[in-house]
């Protein structure tokens, strides 16, 4: 039995070199155990790893294989190592499988990938950042904390480096510290807990965030699949969310029993231009010239 263990920075570099290995030496999936460095130590975990027999051969997958297992190993469910070891070693016999969506390793591959992707846009929504510019600092700084359900760290750190080029900032999750200074991003396996973070600004954008509710438009089904309640710890605007929800009934029948307000004097003049706008060239071209 092979037992690889995988860092949890590099993890999708470090799982390439052993998958290539391991496959281009034909071990079979259910022959290799897959799990994270310092994880609790498997059923063989006292095993010794077998020596690799056979003449290597080459191994060649489509193109689109090594982004999809760089989705596979973010993931934290239980088995996405094996499923993508398991792809490798199908799709280098069979480069069609990888869109056959028919295939049961496939059709979970794809579904595992699809909730990494939620997992990022949500990355991109919900993380909040504080400044915390040092006095003589050439660049802002700011820093954040969010928990992403899966590994996606490494995943997101481009997004944010190109989104946030102009400043120097610090993303702490419960097991990863992405810092971006000097045009430079790291990351650093570290455990840490939710940090407290609050600054002068929060109080003018829950206030702006007040203002633009629409309590008309609310849907809160709708509004908790976007911003799942377990988001709502790390945003400022969150705590306004539940009253904001059981005044919005009572905001609408104000709405609703308020007179109309009458339209600006020009109203009736623009109108007319837009009407005359969206007749076609030829009704334009019959009507009589204004100047004769």
């Amino acid at each position: 039995m092979d037992i690889v263990a995988l860092p949890r920075i590099g993890t999708f570099e470090a799982w390439r070199d052993a998958a290539r290995d391991l496959a281009t030496h034909g071990v079979p999936s259910h022959a290799v155990t897959w799990q994270m460095e310092n994880a609790a130590p498997s059923l063989f975990g006292d095993a010794p790893q077998r020596t690799k027999t056979g003449v290597p051969r080459q191994i060649t997958v489509p193109k689109g294989f090594p982004a999809l297992a760089k989705m596979l190993c973010a993931s934290r469910a239980q088995g996405a190592f094996d499923l993508a070891y398991r792809l490798l070693i199908r799709v280098a016999d069979t480069p069609k499988l990888l869109g056959n969506r028919a295939d049961p390793d496939m059709d979970r591959a794809e579904k595992l990938a699809k909730s990494i992707r939620r997992d990022m846009h949500k990355m991109k929504a919900f993380v909040r950042f504080r400044e915390v510019t040092q006095p003589g600092a050439n660049r802002r700084q700011f820093v954040s904390w969010f928990e992403p359900d899966h590994r996606i760290e490494e995943l997101m750190g481009g997004f944010f480096a190109r989104r946030f080029g102009d400043m120097d900032w610090v993303i702490v999750t419960p097991e990863v510290t992405s810092r971006f200074e000097g045009g430079k991003i790291t990351h650093e396996a570290i455990r840490s807990d939710r940090m407290e973070l609050s600054d002068e600004t929060e109080e003018l954008w829950k206030t702006y965030y007040a203002n633009i509710f629409n309590p008309a438009r609310l849907k809160i089904k709708a509004m908790q699949s976007e911003m799942p309640k377990k988001y709502w710890k790390n945003l400022p605007e969150a705590a306004l969310i539940p009253g904001l929800i059981a005044q919005a009934e009572a905001k609408v029948a104000q709405m609703q029993a308020a007179q109309p307000s009458l339209p600006p004097i020009r109203a009736a003049r623009v109108q007319d231009r837009l009407a005359k706008t969206a007749k076609s060239p030829q009704e334009q071209g019959n009507e009589p010239c204004r100047d004769q």
